[in-house]
């Protein structure tokens, strides 16, 4: 399974043939398209051409998030230069360029390769990479030189010439942050907890994230619903209760929403199917009782997945006591989502079929999903 977690990768960009205003705003756009989200941007600066008889250049970076390596993270920079109409260099002289994308900082990593060295080996020599990087990335260390951007800038020759034009945040097209808090909800291996790992991290949220891994019943019901359902089901109940409560409740001074792997909805749902109706009749009166209590989302969305790749991914994240879980049972669960969904009035509520997406590993599905829950 892939990392969850984003890598912070700072990329300069420039221009000095054609539009070149256009050029980076278009390859700012591609690198959104296929690479990652554009968490900041800094100014565009006006430049010389350096080391070589050109036309002046227009300079910026932006600060992006990718689950890609640092390899990976250059191929698709390559293939956006290329794209572009980037030519390969005619001598080992510099020239003019439509676009120029290269990597300056990724993470703290120190990289000397042919085809990569990170952090970038000229950068902190470059009045046109330094100035916009100080921008975004102020108080950022340099891996090698241990100074701050700021620090090794304040050296630099400042630039003058700025562009009244800014690249534009991803999460200006993508507004989730205008939500208070988002509930994310889905069938068992549905991708509902990384999709809430990345729009944490994209979108400086406040992550809740269902503790089951905490629920001492939990394996035990795997091996005997019977005996452990109704133990099970309260002790989930008590538990989301007391997370929703504490969590979503309080708003964190340096996030700007908060965004849920579940909600206490889920308790009902997986309650009806494990417990015997006396039981759920029970439940049922307990739940509505604290229910009536909890904040509401301002989206409950729900990831549908096919029964058959929910099996695949529950297979490849190996937990032990989900490995016997039948299609039967995710049939049932699947069935108790639709008629919850199809009832309810309270919540808005949007689908998303994410059946023939992968918005962990693709750039461009992750969007789709980004724009679902925007429209």
């Amino acid at each position: 399974m892939p990392s969850l977690h984003n890598h912070k990768i700072f990329i300069a960009l420039g221009s000095n043939l054609g539009d070149r205003l256009q050029h980076l705003l278009k390859a700012a756009h591609l690198i959104e398209q296929r690479l990652g989200l554009v968490i900041k941007s800094g100014g565009i600066y006006k430049s010389a051409a350096l080391d070589f008889d050109g036309k002046p250049f227009l300079n910026t970076c932006i600060l992006v998030h990718s689950i890609k390596n640092p390899f990976e993270a250059l191929a698709v920079l390559r293939a956006i230069e290329r794209k572009m109409g980037k030519m390969p260099r005619t001598s080992s002289d510099y020239e003019n360029r439509i676009i120029d994308l290269d990597i300056l900082l990724f993470d703290d990593q120190i990289i000397d390769q042919a085809e990569l060295q990170v952090p970038h080996p000229r950068m902190h020599q470059r009045n046109f990479v330094m100035q916009p990087l100080v921008d975004i990335a102020y108080d950022v260390k340099h891996p090698v030189l241990y100074k701050s951007m700021a620090e090794i800038s304040s050296q630099l020759q400042p630039l003058s010439e700025v562009v009244p034009e800014m690249i534009s945040l991803s999460r200006k097209r993508y507004p989730i942050q205008n939500l208070n808090f988002i509930a994310i909800e889905g069938n068992i291996g549905s991708g509902k907890t990384s999709l809430t790992h990345k729009i944490s991290e994209d979108f400086n949220a406040k992550m809740v994230l269902e503790r089951f891994a905490d629920n001492p019943f939990l394996p035990l019901f795997y091996e005997d619903k019977e005996r452990y359902s109704f133990p099970l089901e309260m002790s989930f109940l008590a538990d989301r209760y007391q997370q929703l409560s504490d969590d979503v409740a309080q708003h964190e001074l340096f996030t700007e929403f908060t965004v849920a792997d579940y909600y206490v909805i889920k308790s009902l749902i997986f309650s009806k199917i494990t417990l015997e109706d006396e039981e759920y009749h029970l439940y049922q009166r307990l739940f509505h009782m604290m229910y009536k209590e909890l904040v509401k989302p301002d989206l409950y969305v729900y990831l549908y997945q096919t029964e058959e790749r929910l099996l695949e991914n529950i297979k490849k994240r190996g937990r032990d006591y989900e490995q016997n879980i039948e299609a039967s049972y995710l049939n049932q669960i699947q069935q108790g989502y639709s008629e919850f969904i199809r009832t309810q009035q309270d919540l808005k509520i949007k689908v998303i079929d994410v059946s023939e997406l992968d918005f962990v590993n693709n750039q461009e599905d992750y969007l789709k999903v980004l724009e679902q829950i925007c429209d």
